[in-house]
């Protein structure tokens, strides 16, 4: 038994990946979207994906850090 009135109301949602996969969970949020799941994170599916490098991060460290 619960006490009525002290716990937050729980919503069963579909959380969607940005991979298209779709999971059906209780939470007290009413959606969700995920940026990775188990179904596309490389730990999981074994699989190294590129990284994306919007902003040019890693060629600003190679200059600064790289072998010259």
């Amino acid at each position: 038994m619960v006490k009525k009135g002290i716990h937050p109301e729980l919503h069963e949602v579909i959380a969607k990946c940005a991979c298209g996969a779709e999971y059906k969970v209780l939470t007290t949020k009413k959606e969700i979207s995920l940026e990775v799941c188990s179904a596309c994170h490389p730990f999981f599916t074994g699989k190294r994906t590129n990284i994306i490098d919007t902003e040019g991060r890693v060629e600003r460290f190679n200059r600064r850090y790289g072998k010259k």
